[in-house]
């Protein structure tokens, strides 16, 4: 099985997969092996889209890490003791440019001392008016638990999850269906678009717009048995 390895500690990871017979590699991939929590996973995951990820312990907080010890992880995999979970992903686009994501596209005021005002449709439903505040998270299920689950108190399991963050009047978070088309225009402020924890993002002035939907891609999480 051919594995490439990311994360900090790169040696260490490359140590542990030839111990357990995997054979390091660059290209033509059986698997990426994640090295670190879940920021990595998620990283590798830009890096290497598409690819089956194992991902082994090198962090103090990983909810993605299996409970099994990294060697273990991988004799796991080795042998055959695994199953591969599809997760979506998310795509951003905006003046001819596009990002993608597996926890949560954020849409977020650039400058925090002011607030911006958008306008935020899904295949032709508006919600609300114009709603002025720090922006809105768009999520997946994976990412649910993450910033959405702060400004809502609550996650979901499938479909889109729309939060809005710090708006004047009152706006309830929605779970949409994942087949859902999300348009969001901005009608004042300077806006920046997040995907994830990636560095790069989308600028984002007054009457520019984003769509917001499900990636015809998708994410692949190796969990051992």
């Amino acid at each position: 099985m051919r594995v490439a390895i990311f994360g900090n500690n790169k040696a260490e990871a490359e140590n542990l997969a030839e111990k357990a017979g995997f054979t390091l590699a660059d290209d033509k991939l059986d698997f990426v092996v994640s090295y670190g929590g879940d920021g990595t996973f998620m990283k590798s995951e830009f890096a290497y889209p598409g690819v089956p990820k194992i991902v082994l312990k090198d962090s103090q907080i990983c909810k993605v890490c299996s409970a099994f010890p990294n060697d273990e992880v991988l004799a796991k995999v080795r042998a055959g003791s695994y199953e591969i979970r599809p997760l979506i992903k998310l795509e951003a686009t905006a003046n001819g440019r596009a990002i993608t994501a597996m926890n949560d596209i954020i849409v977020h005021n650039s400058d925090p001392r002011h607030g911006i005002r958008y306008q935020i449709w899904s295949d032709g439903r508006q919600f609300g008016d114009t709603i002025i505040g720090d922006g809105v998270v768009v999520a997946t299920p994976f990412g649910s638990t993450a910033y959405y689950r702060s400004i809502t108190d609550s996650f979901f399991e499938t479909g889109l999850g729309l939060a809005f963050n710090n708006s004047t009047e009152q706006m309830d978070h929605v779970v949409l269906d994942d087949q859902k088309t999300i348009k969001i225009k901005i009608t004042r402020g300077m806006v920046g678009v997040y995907a994830d924890n990636q560095e790069e993002h989308l600028n984002l002035k007054e009457d520019d717009e984003v769509v917001i939907k499900k990636s015809a891609s998708v994410a692949q999480w190796v969990i051992v048995k």
